[in-house]
């Protein structure tokens, strides 16, 4: 399965999208919660047409306040009424002494962050009846780390018994950024709970720098990094993510043909979890 992001300045043409593309709709739910009037229908009419997977941006799991509970009931029931399996979140925080923070924030890559967010996942699952699914996210400068990168996640994952949405340009971005090997890294994640995964496009700033920024077109190592991860796991839906300097539709297809070649040959004929 590969699905394409659902934005207001593509949701006509998605809707009214006549090909074989695209198999899914992902959406923030923050976005659409509590929606009336029209944008309301075009949601509606989305969820007519394509299952709806939900990929959130303010749950804050790192954050060291409290869950917002409020919060949590009415995405339990925008979930259920749109009966979306598929939720999944970042391995950040973005709010801090109850103020949004407008950024997705690295977590310090210690052994009491990772006690800390196992209880708020496993308190997250109960509340939601879902497993959550977590992504492992961009950053630029490591925070009073103890562990790897890869160690964190791995903890959190596992010991919290959740999912794991693996973003392959994510991985590129930070190998390139921290001087790692990309493959050496996805090798040591617990990629029996991958569940998802992400690809989008990202901006070289520097020699030595480069932004995730879901504005610009995939490029060819990250697609052959995806080739190569999609060998080491089990067939799972895949997210082309364009957020910004989105294009029509039809420039779109492109590069989700791309995904959908590569999956068909790595996964030839085994079933999408």
């Amino acid at each position: 399965m590969i699905g394409l992001g659902f934005r207001r300045d593509l949701a006509e043409e998605m809707i009214a999208y006549k090909g074989d593309a695209f198999d899914f709709v992902e959406l923030a739910p923050e976005n659409w919660m509590n929606l009336g009037g029209y944008w309301k229908t075009q949601l509606d009419q989305i969820a007519e047409r394509y299952p709806i997977f939900c990929h959130g941006l303010s749950l804050s799991i790192g954050s060291p306040d409290k869950l917002d509970y409020a919060f949590l009931k009415e995405l339990k029931v925008f979930l259920d009424r749109y009966q979306v399996k598929t939720y999944s979140e970042h391995l950040s925080y973005s709010k801090c002494d109850n103020a949004h923070l407008y950024d997705l924030l690295p977590i310090p890559f210690r052994q009491d962050a990772v006690n800390h967010i196992v209880s708020r996942i496993k308190e997250v699952q109960e509340m939601l009846e879902r497993p959550l699914i977590i992504e492992n996210v961009s950053y630029y400068t490591s925070v009073a780390a103890e562990m790897e990168e890869h160690e964190f996640i791995s903890q959190i994952v596992t010991n919290a018994n959740c999912k794991l949405l693996l973003d392959v340009n994510n991985v590129y971005v930070n190998s390139f950024n921290h001087g790692y090997s990309s493959k050496e890294f996805i090798l040591q994640l617990p990629l029996n709970h991958v569940e998802y995964i992400h690809m989008a496009g990202h901006e070289k700033i520097s020699d030595d720098l480069i932004i995730d920024t879901h504005g610009q077109d995939i490029i060819d190592p990250v697609f052959e990094l995806f080739e190569w991860t999609s060998r080491q796991i089990s067939p799972v839906p895949v997210l082309l993510e364009r957020d910004f300097n989105i294009p029509e539709l039809p420039f779109l297809e492109k590069e989700l043909g791309q995904l959908k070649s590569i999956t068909s040959k790595a996964w030839k004929k085994q079933p999408v979890r």
